[in-house]
């Protein structure tokens, strides 16, 4: 099989793979721009992609991973910039809003909270469908290493949520006052 007949078969056979991993992390703009770049790399290093069709998607996870991580740096300095400027120029109906907190809202703020190895982890394996192995050739690790990784995320997420749940909690009594302060107030009257 030549250069071309090989990529383009890499392409059809993984190109809607990489689409959904870049469009689980970023806006549809930004995962077509990081398959269309994962898939230039792709072109220009055809000799290091693996001939295995079980390593070849991992690979270009790693690769699509790596173009994600300068988006997502090119994003924060974009809007480190756009902070300085509305805060040079006094407007504060420019900041965000809050947003309504929902259970995919506290899913994602929780996972903020992991290191991005463990939030990569876990949207490798949990996300993607990838086994341990191929997680961990995605993310340049061994096996076990992913393992390892893999059971922390999982262990700190579900604390992540708990504290969420908890801190919820805490704003909620705060707010409108604890259950149990209602009703002895009430009691004695």
């Amino acid at each position: 099989m030549d250069t071309e007949e090989r990529f383009n078969a890499l392409y059809r056979a993984y190109y809607r793979a990489v689409l959904l991993y870049a469009s689980r992390r970023t806006d549809p703009d930004t995962a077509r721009d990081v398959v269309a770049e994962t898939f230039l790399i792709a072109w220009r290093r055809l000799d290091s992609v693996p001939a295995d069709s079980g390593q070849a998607e991992p690979w270009l996870y790693g690769v699509a991973r790596r173009v994600l991580a300068n988006a997502e740096r090119s994003q924060r300095r974009m809007h480190r910039l756009a902070a300085r400027m509305v805060h040079d120029s006094g407007d504060e109906a420019l900041a965000d809003p809050a947003l309504v907190i929902s259970e995919r809202q506290r899913l994602i703020q929780a996972l903020r909270r992991l290191p991005e190895p463990e939030r990569e982890a876990l949207r490798l394996v949990g996300w993607d469908g990838l086994d341990l192995a191929g997680a961990a050739l995605a993310m340049g690790c061994s096996r076990s290493a992913m393992a390892v990784r893999l059971h922390r995320a999982r262990r700190r997420l579900e604390s992540e949520l708990r504290e969420t749940d908890t801190s919820a909690a805490d704003t909620s009594d705060q707010r409108f006052g604890a259950p149990t302060q209602r009703v002895v107030q009430h009691e004695s009257r």
